[in-house]
């Protein structure tokens, strides 16, 4: 397991194989087969009317006969919207390969060059199917081509000349098939499995950027019930203090009264605080850069590992004020429980900035990233099994491969950059001390794309100052 693919899974739900699995719809499949049973008949007419072959006609239309039954039972029997299961697909995909080889076998075998077909079906399964079944369907598919090359009907003119090709390609024909099936079988399930993980990732992004501004959005909500609750809290404080006053000839109620008044304000108080803060979260959205560094890495403080936030900008320059936005947070988030995961003991984050550029470097004392990987950091890879002392290190880790996806896609979307590096690289920049020697993360943004306008107005007064 590399650094790069350290991170929980959103949502269980969402990323689920099996569900993916069962969403292929049998009107789908039936479509499939109506093309290929028209395809046989047009085949079947043309040898026969066209080149005078001479076919086991009423074997091969019973072969066909027997697709389109199955075809029109199960538009009868299922409705359209019906999902087949993973057996349910596995089946109708072997039922396909037995009917083409059947008629492969009856209409010359490797010597009819639609034998190429069989890799239909196969491709098919790669593309939907567990790799469990796939490879149980290539080893079917590659015995019944083995088959066909030494049992099958020949083809037949009407002079009675049987067509044969040379022994020497229908091996290279069946050499090229099983080739085939399994290169093809790869191709189609790497293909569909990347595919898929990158909409499982974008669709986790989307989820965790929603989730962040729904959290920046209860600044707004507070100061909105701060403002509205001021008028009841008034009445009841002016109302106790009346009651108070008509009550100087019984203390304990006037008591009460008084306590009433006196919790009245303590609300009053309460919701100024929080309308301010939720006002200026809501109005400027803006904090030190430090500080914004420091609440992202805030859930990660407690787990085990020292986090040392080292601000060292440019001297001539105040630290600037950056925007809070959701995707910033989230995202410095991502990658400071990425270096937490993996530190043995220490991470380091480097805060710069200069008249340009403002980046943030997150280091640590871990192994680093694997070298062979490091050109692949960022894409959303797949959980791979867990190693025994892996799991002795890490025992709380349960990483699915979107973290660092997830986080390179919304500091991005900020106009951010990133590199992923380790520290013991040559070349590395001299703020990296000796122990700093796990993996780097750079994140590199044009000052212009995060300083908020009231920052840049405060940094060049204090310039100017």
């Amino acid at each position: 397991m590399s650094e790069s693919s350290a991170v929980p899974s959103p949502e269980p739900g969402l990323l689920d194989p099996a569900r993916r699995r069962n969403s292929i719809r049998l009107r789908t499949m039936i479509l499939l087969r109506w093309f290929a049973i028209a395809g046989q008949v047009v085949a079947i007419l043309l040898a026969q009317r066209l080149y005078d072959l001479q076919l086991e006609t009423g074997l091969c239309f019973l072969a066909i006969g027997v697709s389109v039954a199955g075809n029109l039972v199960a538009m009868l029997v299922f409705p359209e919207t019906k999902r087949l299961s993973e057996q349910e697909n596995f089946l109708m995909v072997v039922f396909d390969v037995l009917q083409l080889c059947f008629l492969l076998f009856l209409t010359g075998g490797l010597h009819n060059p639609f034998s190429l077909l069989v890799l239909a079906p196969v491709t098919v399964s790669a593309a939907v199917l567990r790799l469990r079944s796939t490879i149980l369907l290539n080893v079917i598919a590659f015995v019944l081509v083995t088959l066909l090359v030494f049992w099958h009907l020949p083809l037949v003119t009407s002079e009675g000349e049987v067509l044969r090709i040379p022994d020497l390609f229908v091996f290279g024909q069946w050499i090229a098939i099983s080739i085939a099936l399994v290169f093809i079988s790869i191709y189609a399930r790497r293909l569909t499995t990347e595919m898929n993980a990158m909409q499982d990732a974008l669709a986790a992004t989307q989820m965790a950027l929603a989730r962040a501004q729904k959290l920046n959005d209860l600044g707004g909500i507070v100061a909105a019930a701060a403002h509205e609750l001021g008028t009841p809290l008034a009445t009841i404080k002016l109302t106790s203090a009346e009651l108070a006053e008509e009550l100087d000839d019984r203390p304990e109620l006037r008591e009460d009264a008084e306590l009433i008044r006196q919790q009245a304000d303590r609300c009053r108080d309460i919701l100024r605080r929080m309308g301010q803060a939720g006002t200026d979260d809501l109005q400027t959205r803006q904090a030190p850069l430090e500080e914004v560094i420091r609440e992202s890495a805030e859930p990660h403080m407690t787990r085990g590992k020292d986090i040392h936030i080292e601000p060292a900008g440019d001297g001539a320059l105040p630290q600037p004020q950056i925007l809070r936005r959701p995707e910033i947070i989230h995202g410095l988030r991502n990658l400071v429980q990425n270096a937490v995961d993996f530190a043995r003991a220490n991470v380091w984050i480097e805060a710069l900035w200069s008249d340009d550029f403002i980046t943030v470097r997150i280091l640590d004392d871990g192994r680093g990233f694997p070298p062979q990987l490091i050109g692949r950091i960022g894409d959303p890879f797949v959980r791979s099994r867990r190693g025994v002392s892996d799991r002795r290190i890490r025992p709380e880790y349960e990483g699915m491969g979107l973290g660092l996806f997830i986080a390179k896609t919304l500091l991005e979307r900020t106009g951010a950059e990133l590199s992923f590096a380790n520290g013991s690289e040559a070349g590395m920049a001299p703020t990296v001390g000796h122990n700093r020697r796990g993996a780097v993360v750079e994140v590199v943004w044009p000052r212009r794309r995060i300083v908020s306008e009231r920052g840049r107005h405060s940094g060049q007064i204090d310039a100017a100052g």
